[in-house]
């Protein structure tokens, strides 16, 4: 009934010298590809190996088995029945109630699933969906679309996809895991921000005093637009001159910083002006209250920020951005006066590789000015002289 879907499985055992001595691994080839997994220590001396060690004998029984599960796997997951849409529907509620995914990763998610892989493969049995079925579809799909980041980012949710099922549902085999991965390029420095007079520009056309103030908090501090909007006053302290970043708020609710935990960001005098400014108003100052607040005393309204955000660049005529490109503002403006780890702290990535993108932009005056003795011509000409006694 099922043999013309079950592949041959085959394989071999070797052994490889290293600096610790010999090391016995496997080799096999079953529907899914090939794989190699180290089996342990060779046993070169006479007699029966101690625990953990292996003779070709025993490296060989170890394959034997491999070769066996891998056989059963085949006949398994051919028999597993289920279909694609309902191990997809059970990771991502997996993610929203088990692993506590926020908000936007949520809809994210969501998205991909249902714009891109229901289509593709939600009426589909998992046991039907190979490695050389997904590689087809992604390469149709990127015939269509060129887009080679979105098609790693597929596969890559196809995996996890699978490889839950895997786990909880009985699938033997994730036909995600041996799909050829695509190698992306990706340039760190490729984005753009605002100079300090430009940004001074934008607060002044903004629609009003509050927007004008948010663009320049945003800018100057580096808070991510969720964390703008989430800011109360208890959270701005005057007198250590520093802001506290505690929240995010994304899609109606208020969650931790994308990070997981708050940090605190040194307030300039700029923002300290601003900040003050605003705080006159006639309402809404108390210490729980939003520092940029929406109606009735709520959270502003993310899309319509970022229409006003698009008017006041026009206004202002100056390059157009992305609103998180005032984040990007803070970054490269604050590494030419601070270290990486103090960016990265202020900025709350969690890690330094995402902090070394601004290092593109650093002023290197000062150290072309350390280098400009090295290669002065007076200077090579000093250094050649002889030593007089």
């Amino acid at each position: 009934m099922y043999a013309d879907r079950i592949h041959p499985v085959s394989g071999h055992v070797f052994a490889r010298e290293g600096k610790r001595g010999t090391t016995w691994y496997a080799k096999w080839r079953d529907v899914e590809g090939q794989h190699q997994k180290k089996l342990g220590p060779g046993w070169t001396a006479k007699g029966v190996p101690p625990v953990g060690y292996l003779r070709r004998r025993e490296a060989q029984a170890e394959l034997e088995a491999i070769l066996v599960d891998s056989r059963r796997g085949a006949l398994r997951r051919v028999k597993v029945g289920l279909l694609f849409r309902d191990v997809a529907a059970e990771w991502l509620r997996h993610g929203e109630q088990g692993r506590g995914w926020k908000p936007t990763t949520i809809k994210d998610y969501r998205s991909v699933v249902n714009a891109h892989l229901l289509p593709a493969f939600g009426s589909k049995r998992v046991d039907a969906i190979t490695s050389r079925s997904i590689e087809r579809w992604r390469s149709d799909w990127l015939a269509e679309t060129g887009r080679t980041r979105q098609a790693a980012k597929l596969v890559s949710v196809l995996h996890a996809i699978f490889e839950r099922a895997r786990k909880t549902q009985g699938l033997m085999l994730n036909p995600a895991a041996t799909v050829e991965r695509y190698s992306v390029p990706y340039d760190r420095a490729s984005y753009d921000f605002y100079s300090p007079e430009q940004v001074m520009a934008l607060a002044r056309a903004a629609a009003s005093e509050q927007d004008g103030a948010l663009y320049l908090v945003a800018a100057f501090t580096g808070l991510r637009r969720g964390e703008l909007l989430a800011l109360r006053w208890r959270d701005v302290d005057f007198g250590r001159q520093s802001i506290r970043v505690e929240r995010n708020y994304s899609h109606g609710q208020v969650v931790t910083p994308k990070s997981g935990h708050g940090r605190a960001v040194p307030m300039v005098p700029e923002v300290a002006q601003v900040l003050a400014r605003l705080d006159q108003r006639e309402h809404f100052t108390g210490r729980d209250d939003l520092v940029f607040v929406g109606e009735a005393g709520g959270h502003l309204d993310g899309s319509a920020l970022r229409r006003r955000f698009k008017t006041a660049m026009e206004i202002a005529e100056i390059p157009p951005l992305r609103f998180h490109d005032l984040r990007h503002t803070f970054g490269s403006l604050a590494i030419n006066k601070a270290s990486i780890i103090q960016v990265q702290a202020w900025m709350g990535h969690a890690d330094i590789d995402t902090t070394m993108r601004y290092l593109h932009h650093k002023d290197r005056g000062d150290e072309a000015a350390l280098l400009a003795g090295a290669f002065s011509v007076d200077a090579a000409r000093r250094a050649t002289l002889p030593l007089v006694s």
